[in-house]
């Protein structure tokens, strides 16, 4: 399967840089999985199409502020790091510009030195593996020194950084934001539970893999990078409560259906609290074993992401959708508009 399958045209102005000034204000678009058909709502209309004993899965992994602008101790060099994986204690893989002015042995300075980070190895893609040195604690020296990893397609700068994190975010982590998940408000997510739609949280940090092109024209030689999850029994209860009674199970963003089904995967279509690290690539001929719909962003051409969308609503539908979503000037990606598809 080619990957030139999942290309479309798309106006580089309709790719939003800003969040719109309500979460719930954005539009929707509503896709039949089965016959194609196109709705357009608005996303606070969302709770419209859910029904009493459907389940709204979240994930409530928190952005961590993980860019961080430094200086190559001696030289004074201008360093860039993105953090993407913690290894373990304060030893991170990290992504590194210019990363050829980083070997081995190398020291950064950030913040006149209220942090710093020896280079101890090197690791997959040219990334950096950094052994940091505070005092204190070390998401408070981050919060106090790091920006949001705004995906690369983002220009404008963010002037709320809240505004890049979910309103259910708990669980600090990730390289970048669940993107299907910003159009939530905690009002909203009441309004939704009164109808009697079940809410359950799961984590997946999510990497920056998830921004990196396609760069195979063969889309079963792309590999997937390791993003780690964690699924509590209590969600794990409520899951198997819904299928067994004929309940929806509806995962809000691609992190939270690839979570789900990994875990459903390993264990014959049922849920159960577990962790661990998921590669999984979901693209059109994978058999759902989860999930019955899905609320998503629109996506880049040629991603993966659109590859798992049109998995579970087949490509053609999929980028029926997309075409009209372009003439009907809908905002892309990560601060863009959503798609639920039932």
């Amino acid at each position: 399967m080619k990957v030139d399958l999942f290309d479309f045209h798309l106006p580089e102005e309709l790719i939003a840089q800003t969040p719109l000034l309500e979460r719930t204000s954005s539009k929707l678009m509503v896709l039949d999985r089965k016959t194609g058909k196109v709705d357009h709502a608005i996303f606070r209309e969302v709770k419209d199409y859910l029904k009493a004993g459907d389940c709204l899965v979240l994930n409530d992994t928190r952005v961590l502020p993980a860019r961080l602008f430094g200086e190559k101790e001696g030289t004074g060099a201008k360093i860039e790091v993105l953090l993407l994986k913690q290894q373990e204690g304060d030893v991170w893989e990290t992504l590194i510009k210019p990363a050829k002015r980083v070997k081995v042995g190398t020291r950064i300075v950030f913040g006149d030195g209220l942090l710093t980070a020896v280079c101890t190895g090197t690791a997959d893609h040219g990334g950096r593996v950094l052994a940091f040195q505070y005092e204190g604690i070390f998401y408070e020296v981050l919060e106090q020194l790091g920006e949001m990893p705004l995906p690369p397609y983002i220009k404008e700068q963010l002037d709320d950084q809240d505004r890049y994190q979910t309103v259910f975010a708990r669980e600090r982590g990730s390289a970048a934001a669940p993107t299907a998940g910003l159009h939530f408000t905690e009002e909203l997510l009441e309004e939704i539970k009164r109808i009697g739609v079940h809410i359950a949280f799961i984590t997946l940090h999510v990497g920056l893999g998830t921004f990196r092109p396609v760069s195979v024209d063969d889309i079963n030689e792309h590999e997937m990078h390791s993003e780690f999850y964690q699924v509590t029994e209590g969600t794990a209860r409520v899951l198997n409560e819904v299928r067994e009674n004929g309940g929806r199970i509806i995962s809000v963003g691609t992190t939270s259906t690839r979570t789900l089904e990994t875990i459903a995967t390993a264990n014959n279509g049922r849920f159960k609290e577990s962790s661990g690290w998921t590669d999984i690539f979901i693209y059109p001929g994978y058999e759902f074993k989860a999930i019955d719909g899905m609320i998503t962003n629109f996506h880049l051409p040629k991603s993966t992401l659109i590859m798992l969308v049109s998995a579970l609503a087949g490509r053609e539908n999929v980028l029926n959708a997309y075409n009209e979503a372009v003439a009907q000037r809908y905002r892309f990606f990560s601060f863009g508009d959503a798609m639920l598809i039932l």
